[in-house]
C-alpha cells in the first residue's frame, strides 16, 4: 500500500494530520490544478496559485465530514475549495469595483474592466454549477473533476463510483446543462 493510500485511510478516520501529509505529498497535483482553474480565466496575473492552495487547505482541513475514499476524490474535495476561494477572491474585487467601502480611482486603461468581467463570468459559471448540483449532484461533481481537478474520464469515473461510460453521457449532459444556463444569462 502507498503512503497515499494509508493517508487517505487515515482521514477517513478522521485524523487532521492525514489530511496535512496528503496535501503534502499532493502539493504539485494541487498547484498544477490551481494554475489550471486559474488559466482558463485568465487570471494568472492577480491570483497567486499558492496562496489558493494554501487557502484551499485552510477551508479542507476544517471540513468535519472529509471522507475521501482514493486519490481522485481527494483532488475532487481540494477542486471543489479552491474553486471556492477563487469565486469568494472574485466577488470580493466585483465588491471593490463597485466602491467596496473604498475611493474610487478612475482608470485610463481597459484593464480593470476586462478583470470585471472575468470575474463577472466566472461568478455566472459558479452558480450555474450551483444550480446543477441542486438537479444533478452527480453531473456537477463530474465537472468538478473533469474541467477543474482536470480528472480524465477513467479517474472520474472512479472517483464517482461509477461506469466509464456514465461518466462520459453525465459529462455531456452537465456540458449541455451549463451551456444552455450560461445562454440564458
Amino acid at each position: 500500500m502507498g503512503d497515499v493510500t494509508l493517508l487517505l485511510e487515515a482521514a477517513q478516520r478522521g485524523e487532521h494530520l492525514a489530511v496535512d501529509r496528503l496535501y503534502s505529498l499532493l502539493y504539485r497535483d494541487l498547484r498544477a490544478a490551481a494554475r489550471r482553474q486559474l488559466r482558463k480565466r485568465d487570471h494568472e496575473r492577480s491570483l497567486d496559485t499558492t496562496m489558493i492552495v494554501n487557502e484551499s487547505y485552510l477551508r479542507l482541513r476544517n471540513r468535519k465530514q472529509l471522507k475521501p475514499g482514493c486519490r481522485s476524490q481527494f483532488l475532487a474535495y481540494a477542486a471543489s475549495a479552491m474553486r471556492s476561494v477563487i469565486v469568494d477572491l472574485a466577488r470580493e474585487r466585483l465588491a471593490d469595483k463597485r466602491g467596496g467601502g473604498r475611493d474610487i480611482v478612475a482608470l485610463t486603461t481597459n484593464i480593470g474592466d476586462s478583470v470585471a468581467a472575468d470575474d463577472a463570468e466566472l461568478i455566472k459559471v459558479h452558480e450555474a454549477l450551483d444550480e446543477l448540483a441542486s438537479i444533478e449532484p452527480r453531473l456537477a461533481r463530474i465537472v468538478e473533476l473533469r474541467y477543474f481537478v482536470g480528472l480524465s474520464e477513467e479517474e472520474s469515473a472512479q472517483a464517482l463510483g461509477i461506469a466509464r461510460r456514465t461518466a462520459q453521457r453525465d459529462w455531456e449532459k452537465a456540458r449541455v446543462f451549463l451551456f444552455e444556463a450560461l445562454k440564458s444569462t
